[in-house]
């Protein structure tokens, strides 16, 4: 909940066993004997503990309540025994030494309610606690208002852990609130949009998590099975949740158990898995998911069993980190796609160029500079591609998706192909051998070729960044791309001119320069027909 949310709860109001509301401390502390049981509540039943002035560690609750009652708190006392909360029986507890021994306990309202036989009332009297309606129905307001709420009571006695004890006297209710983050509901739609199932796993009330799961759009209508307790989902066989797994939205009360329950079988269903967390309980379940995303404020513990630590704990950070690897994923494609069409090419032409009559259509110093073109530059050109929002709108890859699809091989066969036959074109072509003066000297027509093999890579380059009929679409948001070709173009025109006997170059003149770059040309219109072929056909075009 607490990547959909502020992450900042705070106590809004009190309320007494009799129903009466106290908005602010300053109330409450105009009812002494209240107001001090419940700031020994604050103080010693916790995990927190105050440094600088401000509440540290412990979980969010506990340092919103400590930061309640730290204003002005003039209670003091001696912890004798302490009972951490437990998430399976949702209380805590202390006997603290303070003008006698009082025994604290703080909790879920469900489980406390019960057990409570008096309470307290404004004066500090204890009164019998014979009708809860009231109390009742004011508590099912408040968690349908989104609001966290703790019941607070007093035992006769000590506390045992997992032991709920009876007789309690309560001293009332505390309500807490986390805003929801005002992006949460966007970033939700938008994941959704993605083709993701997001489940809201809680430990608040099932009425509070059903308010904040409508806030984030997470609940559109009612589902059948779409919010479930802990308790609901342990009375089901595997097979039974396995066949509701779809519907669900909302796990509430929830245990650590049910995070790694809930991955395993979603694992099972062939789905892919991502869970957050933030607790030494949750490493399980971060641990055993496709992707664990712990939380920045979380434990180590959490940080070291997650795949992703989330710095601000946001929920729109994780929908940007599927973005990113949606992203990452397509540029990994593209720059396959080029470089298996440009290794196609300069096998094709190494082992068809000596069938044709040129034995060394590509010297090994000029196949070491196409290398780098291929390898290294066009890795580094590839690795810039801009995070498109179209990515958030196709629907995820499945667990065994391979990396080289229909669309993929048909572009490097279609491409590649076409290109070697453009370059044998070149080295068979009498016309094209006497344009160059092939027969008094080679060196000018093995130039001319070297640069159309290398301007034929470079235009491909082109066609690979984008499935799109534009070749320049969103091209400006990678601008490393565009500088990366643009220095490819021209340090391949500095080994024509200047490279001399290593590159085996000559100068060529302008014109025939110009030829040569407009017969490379010819690898754009040839994709562009195959995009719209394609596109003609509804074949596939995923990247």
């Amino acid at each position: 909940t607490g990547t959909l949310t502020r992450g900042r709860l705070q106590v809004s109001h009190f309320l007494s066993a009799q129903g009466k509301s106290y908005d602010s401390l300053r109330k409450l502390k105009q009812c002494p004997a209240l107001y001090r049981l419940v700031a020994l509540q604050g103080v010693y039943n916790t995990d927190s503990e105050v440094s600088g002035g401000r509440p540290l560690g412990g979980n969010a609750t506990d340092r919103a309540i400590l930061e309640y009652v730290l204003p002005g708190q003039t209670v003091s006392g001696r912890v004798l025994t302490k009972v951490a909360f437990d998430s399976a029986a949702k209380f805590s507890a202390v006997s603290v030494q303070a003008e006698g021994t009082l025994h604290l306990v703080k909790g879920a309202p469900e489980k406390l309610l019960p057990h409570c036989t008096h309470a307290y009332q404004e004066n500090g009297a204890i009164a019998p606690l014979s009708d809860q309606t009231l109390l009742r129905q004011q508590l099912t307001k408040m968690t349908q208002d989104g609001e966290r709420v703790l019941a607070l009571a007093v035992s006769s006695h000590s506390v045992q852990p997992g032991q709920i004890p009876d007789g309690m006297t309560l001293i009332g209710l505390l309500s807490l609130r986390d805003q929801v983050r005002p992006e949460a509901r966007k970033a939700v739609q938008q994941v959704q949009k993605a083709g993701i199932q997001v489940v809201m796993i809680t430990g608040d009330n099932a009425l509070t998590a059903q308010t904040i799961a409508r806030q984030c759009g997470l609940l559109q209508g009612n589902p059948t099975y779409a919010v479930m307790t802990s308790d609901e989902m342990a009375q089901l066989s595997d097979a039974e949740l396995k066949r509701r797994l779809h519907s669900l939205r909302v796990v509430a009360r929830a245990l650590p158990a049910d995070k790694s329950r809930l991955v395993r079988l979603a694992q099972e269903c062939g789905l892919v898995a991502g869970m957050t967390g933030d607790g030494i309980n949750d490493a399980p379940a971060l641990k055993k998911a496709d992707v664990g995303f712990a939380m920045g404020s979380g434990t180590e513990v959490a940080k070291e069993a997650g795949d992703i630590v989330i710095l601000d704990d946001n929920f729109a950070s994780i929908a940007k980190a599927i973005l990113y690897g949606r992203t990452i994923f397509k540029s990994i494609r593209k720059f396959i796609v080029f470089q298996l069409t440009m290794n196609l090419c300069a096998v094709g032409v190494s082992i068809l160029g000596p069938l044709v009559g040129v034995d060394t259509p590509v010297t090994v110093v000029q196949m070491l500079w196409i290398n780098m073109i291929m390898d290294t530059l066009g890795g580094l050109a590839f690795a810039g591609e801009a995070p498109l929002k179209d990515y958030m709108k196709e629907p995820p890859k499945r667990r065994d998706e391979p990396i080289l699809n229909g669309y993929m091989v048909n572009q490097i066969l279609v491409t590649g192909l076409f290109t070697v036959g453009l370059c044998l074109f070149f080295l068979t072509s009498s016309w094209i051998r006497e344009l160059f003066g092939y027969q008094s000297d080679p060196l000018y027509f093995l130039t001319a070729f070297f640069s159309l093999f290398v301007f034929c890579g470079v235009l491909n380059s082109f066609n690979a960044r984008t499935h799109r009929i534009n070749l320049l679409s969103h091209l400006w948001k990678n601008p490393a791309f565009v500088l990366i070709m643009a220095a490819v173009t021209v340090l391949q025109l500095l080994f024509i001119y200047y490279g001399g006997t290593l590159f085996r170059t000559t100068p060529l003149p302008f014109s025939e320069l110009g030829f040569t770059f407009l017969l490379a040309l010819l690898v754009l219109p040839l994709d562009l027909l195959r995009k719209i072929a394609l596109r003609f056909f509804r074949r596939p075009r995923d990247f």
